[in-house]
């Protein structure tokens, strides 16, 4: 049987040019650097956040997997 990931959607605004986009997340995953489509910076996460949907995204990696199961 072939299971598919389950994703969630979030949007990702970069903190140079404030493009949002939507992106899809695999439930339990991370993204430690991401490049920004509209102006190429590359998104690090800030100092504290484990990750750069943590740092810039409305939605978290750990509110991801809590959202889910509610």
């Amino acid at each position: 049987m072939n299971t598919k990931p389950e994703l969630l959607k979030s949007i990702l605004t970069c903190p140079h040019c404030q493009a949002s986009e939507v992106i899809s997340i695999e439930v339990g995953s991370s993204y430690h650097l991401y490049r920004c489509h509209s102006c190429s910076t590359i998104l690090k996460p800030k100092s504290g956040d484990c990750c750069i949907l943590c740092s810039f995204a409305n939605r978290d990696c750990s509110s991801s997997e809590q959202n889910l199961a509610d």
